[in-house]
């Protein structure tokens, strides 16, 4: 489907057309820029609201700023395809998140503009500040740059560690916070107030308007006048507020708030901003979802909702004859339910993804057991910590890729001291369209490698329920790590009686000859079917849900090494010392011999694309499987075709 962008668009391939443009000619293009975003995100899909709420934004940034030689940094990236768009990769927008196509975030090998890699939220302003001062030293005076970070990713440590040292850093940074209110779900916490503070005090907004009118009737030079602003500003930021005192106490001489969808606005601020030299922050109002009627209404349902037609807002949902399955996430969220109305010690803690975990579910049937921490794993981790010592049984759900933010507060906080936190890892494994910065590959392996730690993966939703089950129970006195991935699992009726599971056992699903599959999640599914496809080829593999990558269920190993030599592992993880690892260990220590192959995610970056094309990229889908047990028992085909023949 051809989309044909409008008239003033349609000539700006670089930052450099968009500067040839006259002021009075930026808003068209920002009208123009929006709706080519509407148009190919409704056809193609991918993240919507952010976008549109930066609009303006992104379109003052490459008209004032030398890009790519002045560097901008976004965070987390959902609110940079408009930046795509004007920097030359037009034309190609409609591949963005599709395999092999544009990546859904900035990405430092598809273009000079995209100044740093980013996907996961509150990075920009520290890799701003080292861009900074890369250039202070470089003596590249005239350089410029600017980090692009919103009020939800503000509340991550990482932001404020960045803005303390750029607040002494005497480089020439300026941090754009742009503040809508919400980041994926509605924002939370102090900070939140902080900035609601700011932004409605009518005092403080009357008088800063009253000081900047009388500067402006002032006949006096630029810097005199700059400099009495800087005065009179930190004077009055004292008197009537004490909301900015935030950013001054850090030293970041702070501008505003300003309407961030006034493009002349911001395109005069910008341009005074750019020759004021040292560290400073201007906060800016937008509306995420700004233009799109029904994005601005519900900015969460926004955020990533699929294909859908942008005349009447209807997003379209996939169409089913027979009962489908449920999202792993939903089945968590529901369950977590159930065990808590039986056990008042369960809490539920997620930082910032209460929508896409499903912890809502709990939050709204028990506000005073469900906590959205906001852009805080570290702090979630700790917080759970804290909880546990109190006898309390916390799931603290976060995404397996975010997880790896929180790595020494598990080590130190959790299994050190052998608390009974249960961490339930949502989008392990590979998870499409986001690409390489959300893939959840490595926390079997960096799970696996911790004491006391107990790592887990069930290959359907009654086994998500069993493991729950078992992680809240009291006998359970380790951390207990439940590993599932993102989207739909396989069974339609999925609301089955809640069993224990002893822990560090699995399960023989079917027994068989010549060789055994051992799985562990998910990936059991795909090893299942490849068994009933291999029925065709004469071959009767056993198979063997392991459901634990540590402990592992040794006793079930002895006999898989006793009856086979020839063993294929299937995992949804880093064949670096994940399950199958794991496997081998268990092998060389009891003096086993046998031909092992082990299927996974390998060791290399691995691109965006929809969870299948991924999976059979990497080798660990049905086919891949049935492939390899082919390959491992070439010598008994050709036997068993010479006796059939």
């Amino acid at each position: 489907m051809e989309i044909t962008p409008g008239p003033l668009l349609k000539k700006i391939n670089s930052p450099e057309d968009l500067k040839k443009l006259p002021r009075e000619k930026l808003h068209q293009v920002c009208d123009e820029l929006r709706q080519y975003i509407i148009d190919v995100v409704s056809v193609f899909g991918g993240h919507f609201a952010a976008s549109l709420g930066v609009v303006e934004l992104t379109t003052a940034l490459h008209y004032i700023y030398k890009t790519p030689y002045d560097q901008i940094v976004w965070d987390v990236g959902h609110q940079a395809y408009g930046h795509k768009i004007l920097t030359g990769r037009r034309d190609n927008f409609m591949t963005n998140r599709k395999y092999k196509g544009l990546s859904g975030f900035p990405k430092r090998s598809e273009s000079e503009y995209d100044t740093f890699g980013v996907g996961h939220s509150s990075t920009s302003i520290s890799a701003a500040l080292g861009m900074a001062m890369a250039a202070k030293y470089k003596g590249e005076k005239d350089r410029k740059v600017v980090a692009v970070i919103g009020d939800g990713a503000m509340t991550a440590g990482l932001a404020f560690e960045g803005m303390n040292h750029a607040g002494t850093s005497e480089t020439d940074l300026l941090i754009i916070l742009n503040d809508n209110h919400i980041g994926i779900d509605p924002n939370v916490g102090a900070l939140k107030e902080y900035l609601t503070d700011i932004t409605t005090s009518p005092t403080y907004n009357k008088v800063k308007d009253d000081i900047w009118k009388l500067l402006g009737k002032l006949p006096v030079g630029k810097h005199f006048t700059r400099a009495m602003a800087h005065k009179l500003a930190e004077g009055m930021k004292g008197m009537v507020s004490s909301s900015a005192n935030l950013f001054e106490a850090l030293q970041l001489r702070y501008f505003g708030p300003i309407d961030g969808h006034n493009i002349a606005k911001l395109v005069d601020t910008l341009r005074d901003l750019r020759e004021i030299p040292g560290p400073k922050l201007l906060h800016i109002i937008t509306i995420k979802g700004k233009g799109y009627a029904q994005a601005e209404k519900d900015q969460t349902k926004w955020h990533a909702p699929g294909l859908f037609d942008k005349v009447t807002g209807e997003i379209y949902k996939k169409k089913y004859e027979l009962p489908q399955p449920p999202k792993y996430q939903d089945v968590f969220g529901h369950t977590i339910i159930e065990l808590a109305e039986k056990n008042e010690k369960i809490f539920g803690i997620t930082p910032a993804m209460l929508s896409g975990c499903s912890l809502k579910f709990m939050m709204e049937k028990m506000p005073d057991r469900a906590f959205d921490v906001g852009i805080a794993e570290q702090h979630a981790v700790t917080l759970s910590a804290g909880m546990a010592t109190q006898g309390m049984k916390v799931f603290c759900n976060i995404y397996s890729s975010f997880m790896q933010r929180a790595y020494d507060q598990v080590i130190h906080d959790v299994a050190i001291q052998n608390l009974p936190v249960v961490f339930c890892l949502d989008r392990a494994g590979l998870v499409g369209d986001d690409g390489p910065t959300h893939h959840g590959c490595y926390d079997i392996s960096f799970m696996r490698c911790i004491p006391n730690m107990i790592v887990s993966a069930p290959m359907n939703e009654s086994e998500l329920r069993n493991l729950m089950y078992t992680a809240q129970l009291e006998s359970t006195k380790n951390p207990f790590v439940i590993r599932y991935p993102r989207g739909e699992g396989v069974m339609p009726e999925w609301k089955t009686e809640m069993k224990e599971i002893k822990i560090g056992t699995g399960r023989k699903i079917k027994d068989g000859q010549d060789i055994a599959i051992l799985s562990l999640g998910h990936p059991g599914n795909f090893a299942a079917a490849a068994i009933r496809d291999l029925k065709n080829d004469g071959l009767n593999p056993a198979h063997y849900d392991m459901r634990f990558a540590k402990p592992l269920d040794e006793e079930l190993l002895h006999e898989v090494f006793h009856k086979f030599n020839k063993l294929i592992t299937v995992e949804d993880g880093t064949v670096k010392g994940g399950f199958g690892s794991a496997v081998l260990e268990f092998m060389n220590e009891n003096k086993y011999e046998a031909e092992v192959k082990i299927l996974g995610i390998p060791d290399q970056i691995i691109e965006h694309g929809t969870p299948k094309e991924l999976q059979h990229e990497c080798h660990y889908d049905a086919e891949a499987i049935k492939q390899a047990v082919l390959e491992m028992m070439r010598g008994k085909i050709s036997v068993s075709s010479t006796i059939l023949g």
